[in-house]
């Protein structure tokens, strides 16, 4: 009954009862969610109904890893009969079909919206107080207001980085560089190293660490770096760009080392900022941390009672399906008399770099940190195709097991197919498994799969080796 007088007042008083700015994966399906329990929507975007994953993220991203993978494939094929012949790539060809693709979802997501009976509202959301935002002029009421801005590519204050792009704008280049400078060692970065490195260019990778993906498994940092040093990427660690210069051969970039690098192009993935400026927030009361995030507590409200916030905004786990989760978590708690919040813990995670990456709870580091004694075991082996193909890559997978409990606390794999496997593991790993329950069960041979169940000998414990060696 409260939550029907709530209801009332809130037709009485508001144009809607939730108004969401920014229309990504979480805001979407927080505004169908909430419609569908009876809720009066309405949405507002600057530019295209889909967010980062969709339009300039995930889907476009993977496209042109797919395209990417070919090269290697054609050469592979030799080892296994094929006569492929002369090879060639028109860049501007799969630009045009990647935006083919994307058009088709937007539209989609538009439809979604639609036949949800959720209202878009076209324009930049901006909080004028708590209930009430403004949109290209004009001012709408609601009773509850979601924050879903996502979050966006950040640049250094250097000379000359107004010559440089952000992975928004290596999507939609027509011309593929010849030679290319990607700055920064996280997952965008090395997967946009696969991606041009596959299609042709020269592409030197700019790290300010001696490895990528810092935060990730020291075991898969090291089975990256080697894997992208064999394809012909060049890793340049422990360097800081200081300037950029556009000369006649294309741009130079001035290193701390008193080095340059000549490229035609240089993309800067150094790192994205929660979307949080100029939207009001502050003025009407909502707390960001230090890093500009909006503060949320395990529900999503922020510090403001009638307004939460979910997704890359507010900078948890900045992955889609997280953001997804949040959003129908809000969903259900606010508007569908169910509250609920979404666990963050043993979140699955992909790299689409060349081999990709995929892990699952804790790095052997933080499971030392978290558990003290651990088991670690380790497979690296020569992937069955490349028996045939010649190709010199090795995969990895690897397993973090609580020493007192036996429960499988971390999973990693660099290797073909990682994701579409480890997603599979990450239900044993969210389950609680113990290593004696992968032991236990069958693997499915020939597969890479089947280690993770086939793995034995534990790797010996540094601690303990190095009292041997007292």
């Amino acid at each position: 009954m409260a939550q029907d007088s709530k209801a009332q007042d809130s037709k009485a008083q508001y144009d809607y009862d939730l108004f969401v700015i920014g229309a990504g994966s979480g805001g979407v399906r927080a505004s169908r969610i909430s419609a569908r329990h009876g809720a009066r929507v309405a949405i507002c975007e600057d530019y295209r109904v889909g967010g980062t994953c969709v339009i300039r993220g995930c889907v476009p991203k993977k496209l042109l890893v797919y395209a990417s993978h070919f090269h290697g494939d054609f050469e592979d094929a030799a080892g296994f009969g094929w006569d492929v012949g002369e090879m060639a790539h028109d860049w501007k060809r799969l630009i045009e079909r990647k935006n083919t693709e994307i058009d088709r979802l937007n539209g989609i997501y538009l439809r979604l919206l639609k036949d949800a009976g959720v209202e878009l509202i076209d324009g930049r959301g901006k909080l004028i107080d708590a209930h009430t935002v403004e949109v290209a002029g004009k001012r709408y009421t609601a009773g509850t207001i979601l924050i879903a801005t996502g979050g966006w590519p950040e640049f250094p204050e250097i000379p000359g980085i107004e010559h440089a792009i952000t992975s928004n704008e290596a999507l939609e280049m027509m011309e593929l560089p010849r030679r290319i400078v990607i700055v920064g060692g996280g997952y965008i970065a090395v997967e946009f190293a696969g991606i041009f490195n596959g299609l042709g260019s020269e592409v030197s990778l700019v790290i300010r660490r001696d490895l990528p993906l810092r935060g990730f498994d020291e075991d898969v940092r090291v089975a990256l770096t080697e894997e992208l040093t064999k394809q012909g990427v060049k890793l340049v660690p422990n360097t800081n760009i200081r300037s950029i210069e556009k000369t006649e051969d294309g741009l130079s970039l001035l290193t701390d080392s008193g080095e340059t690098i000549v490229c035609d192009a240089v993309m800067y993935a150094t790192g994205r900022a929660p979307n949080t400026k100029g939207i009001g927030l502050e003025e009407v009361g909502v707390h960001l941390n230090k890093a500009g995030a909006i503060a949320v507590d395990e529900f999503s409200r922020t510090t403001v009672e009638n307004i939460y916030a979910v997704g890359d905004v507010t900078d948890r786990i900045a992955l889609t399906p997280v953001a997804i989760a949040e959003g129908h978590a809000f969903a259900d708690t606010v508007f569908g008399g169910t509250p609920r919040k979404v666990d963050h813990t043993n979140v699955p995670a992909a790299v689409f770099s060349q081999p990709p990456i995929s892990t699952v709870g804790l790095s052997e580091e933080q499971a030392r940190l978290t558990y003290g004694k651990v088991d670690v075991y380790v497979s690296r082996f020569k992937p069955m195709k490349h028996t045939l193909s010649g190709r010199d890559e090795r995969a990895l997978m690897k397993l973090v097991v609580d020493a007192g409990s036996g429960r499988v606390v971390g999973c990693h794999m660099v290797g073909a197919d990682a994701p579409e496997i480890v997603q599979g593991i990450a239900i044993a790993v969210k389950a609680g498994a113990t290593k004696a329950d992968f032991d236990a069960t069958i693997g499915i041979h020939p597969t890479a799969a089947e280690e993770f169940v086939t793995m034995r000998e534990k790797r010996p414990d540094p601690e303990d080796a190095a009292k041997a060696a007292e």
